[in-house]
């Protein structure tokens, strides 16, 4: 078998050929009528022998048969043979047919017609090559019939495919359905916020100060000013300063960026939306989410039972609602409502938890909950009332003290959505900050910064919020069966190749 290197020399060789001949291997445009599909659904031979149809594609398969031969060519919208006879294009392109190569794109122009085996075919009367390949298509095995190649899928290796997603795309059209649903998904979410009357705004991605979330930031420098920046890790702070200065309910699609270890749930570089709502609660926001992504599985999915791994995923509202600590004492049997801060050390020791002696019970009832409540969550279920140490920016609860109205939406395990009744008491919100500066100065890295102006801005006074954030690579992941979130994100974060 040749080598890559023989066969990209093979094609340069060709290209000269081709160039001596006085035909070009890249073309500048070319005029299509119509995409494979359609002419596939829309147009009956018998009925409209005259029409002539343009198609501009890539060649997939070919069998040559002398002086006349067929080919597949494949389309954004799918795939359509075309008949191509030296008698009908002439000498000279049809040579330049029989140079060409799989995966070569051209333009063809002709009649329809219907083959003895009832395939609508394409009768080739101009012939133009669009561009040359260099490489081959990444194709293992094929499956020869007479002179044809048919190919077969074996582009599988997973890195490849995130590294080579240009090839992914091309030789597994399972992939592109994927990206399609997501643009249909994410178009759903922004269609549907339109409507309900809230504003699409848009908010720095370089902050001089993160924040919104507990995570480490991308640190950058901007050299004219001489100042740190980092790359947002959430887009809350500024969309809330809009709610004080008087939009009502505003959101933003956006890039986010975390410093943080990768997985099958977590890419540093990953897609939110964020939303806020004033006079609104975190009540009105879990009504508001079950009403939106119960829209999206039946508007683009047809459906509210989906497939995830080898299990069901059922997304019929109303979901689930269970408070964080009882999901907690229904999972280990543990209550910690009045637990001090040594019964729960006492508690991690026994559960066999490697956490920190310095923990806070913050930090332990997280690893607790994490390990043995969040992979029990399989069909949708809202986790609410977390507890005031992890919830930095929600309001405390206003009949549970220690406790905060926030809810997460958990979906086979993984968490989806995070909200809350936003906290608009800037006296509160400044002691909140400053704990979060005491456990940096701990060692916690994730702690957030002491954000003065989004301090200031609160004392100009924050009707009551609702808020929400919504990872849409998640979303997308469990809708699609998708069983990584790199499956989702057309170019994911990757080592640098060897």
């Amino acid at each position: 078998m040749d080598s890559a290197s023989d066969i990209r020399q093979q094609r340069i060789e060709k290209i000269n050929k081709l160039l001596n001949s006085g035909v070009l291997s890249y073309a500048y445009s070319f005029d299509r009528t119509h995409l494979a599909q359609d002419i596939l659904d829309n147009i009956d031979p018998a009925k409209q022998p005259e029409v002539t149809v343009a198609v501009g594609g890539r060649m997939m398969s070919v069998r040559l048969m002398g002086k006349a031969s067929f080919a597949h060519i494949m389309d954004q919208s799918g795939r359509i043979q075309i008949y191509v006879k030296k008698d009908t294009i002439g000498e000279k392109a049809y040579d330049v047919f029989r140079l060409l190569d799989i995966g070569d794109l051209i333009g063809v122009k002709g009649k329809v017609f219907v083959t003895r085996t009832g395939e609508k075919t394409i009768v080739v009367e101009e012939l133009v090559l669009l561009a040359k390949t260099l490489r081959p298509l990444p194709i293992v095995k094929e499956k020869v019939e007479g002179d044809e190649k048919i190919l077969f899928d074996q582009f599988a290796d997973k890195e490849l495919r995130y590294r080579q997603r240009y090839v992914d795309l091309l030789v597994n059209p399972d992939v592109k359905d994927v990206f399609i649903k997501r643009s249909h998904l994410v178009s759903f979410l922004r269609s549907f916020l339109e409507n309900k009357g809230y504003l699409e705004v848009e908010t720095p991605v370089l902050q001089p100060l993160y924040g919104g979330a507990l995570a480490r930031p991308f640190v950058t420098h901007h050299n004219t000013l001489d100042m740190t920046l980092y790359l947002r890790i959430a887009d809350e702070l500024y969309l809330k300063r809009l709610i004080v200065g008087g939009f009502e309910g505003v959101f933003e699609i956006s890039k986010d960026f975390r410093n943080e270890g990768m997985d099958r749930d977590h890419n540093p570089e990953f897609t939110m939306l964020e939303l806020y709502v004033a006079f609104k609660d975190y009540v009105f926001m879990m009504d508001l989410v079950e009403e939106m992504i119960g829209g999206v599985c039946r508007e683009i999915f047809n459906r509210t039972e989906l497939p995830f791994h080898d299990r069901i995923i059922n997304f019929r509202t109303p979901w689930k609602r269970l408070t964080y600590l009882d999901a907690i004492k229904q999972e280990t049997g543990l209550d910690f409502e009045d637990s001090s801060d040594e019964e729960m050390a006492s508690a991690a020791k026994k559960l066999q938890l490697d956490i920190e002696a310095e923990a806070g019970r913050g930090k332990i009832v997280d690893e607790i909950f994490s390990r043995f409540v969040e992979p029990k969550l399989w069909d949708p279920t809202f986790i609410i009332d977390f507890p005031l140490e992890l919830s930095p920016l929600a309001k405390k609860h206003r009949s549970k003290p220690g406790l905060t109205e926030r809810f997460e939406l958990f979906v086979a395990g993984m968490e989806i959505c995070n909200a809350f009744s936003e906290l608009n008491d800037p006296l509160d919100q400044r002691e909140r900050f400053e704990e979060q500066a005491r456990q940096r100065s701990a060692g916690d890295e994730e702690a957030m910064l002491l954000d003065e102006d989004y301090l200031r801005a609160m004392e100009y006074g924050m009707p009551p919020t609702a808020g929400l954030g919504i990872g849409i690579d998640r979303l997308v992941m469990l809708l699609t069966n998708s069983p990584s979130i790199r499956d989702v994100i057309l170019f994911p974060t990757m080592r640098p190749e060897k």
